[in-house]
């Protein structure tokens, strides 16, 4: 290419300069040597503009894998937030909600017959009291958990991880409302014990005093 135009300066040249002078040789030579560097110039641009071609095809390229990437990853994710049909019916559910009104139910009646019992002193009630707000506290948090679990978009879960928190959550409610039945028949059986050894004292005495 570049000897093409040099002849083609040439010939145009030797046509409308007959005799050249010195000066226009010079200046003829300094064209050529400028169209040579325009043909430079244009081929590194060229070759630049392919260079960044490249780079761009390969950075869009991998950004778009990585953002494919994060999609996916972020869709599985999201669908950990979710609560399938399966976690929302599961039947042990029923039973931790089922468990943990007998608590509340049966730690009230409970303590409302040990707080009119004379065989109970101050003491005593205010231990049974911190007994029953312990296993309210409890049950407060079983249920917050219970709720976190079952809610869409709080815990970041699969359905096998849900569905074992729920047992987990089960297991211990069932515990509690086990160790709370086993609490007040004990103390139950205290204040009756309490009571008879009371009615044993009295007809000792009833016995003495009839004498």
């Amino acid at each position: 290419m570049k000897k093409v135009i040099v002849c083609l300066i040439l010939v145009v040249g030797s046509a409308f300069v007959p005799m050249k002078s010195n000066a226009q040789v010079y200046e003829l030579e300094r064209l050529i040597l400028d169209i040579e560097k325009l043909l430079q110039l244009k081929n590194i641009l060229s070759d630049l503009y392919k260079g960044y071609e490249i780079l761009s095809t390969g950075y869009n390229t991998i950004k778009s894998i990585s953002e494919g990437n994060f999609n996916l990853h972020k869709a599985f994710l999201d669908g950990l937030l979710a609560v399938s049909p399966a976690v929302q019916k599961y039947e042990r559910v029923v039973d931790i909600i089922d468990d943990q009104g007998k608590i509340v139910s049966e730690y009230k009646t409970a303590y409302n017959l040990f707080k009119r019992n004379p065989h109970f002193t101050p003491d005593e009630l205010v231990y049974m009291s911190n007994v029953y707000d312990h296993l309210i506290s409890n049950s407060e948090k079983n249920l917050t958990d219970l709720l976190n679990v079952m809610t869409a978009g709080t815990l970041r879960m699969s359905d096998a991880e849900r569905l074992h928190a729920i047992d987990g959550i089960y297991a211990d409610t069932h515990d509690e409302l086990g160790f709370l039945r086993q609490f007040n028949s004990k103390t139950g059986a205290l204040a009756s014990e309490r009571a008879r050894q009371e009615n044993d004292a009295g007809s000792v005495r009833s016995l003495y005093d009839g004498d």
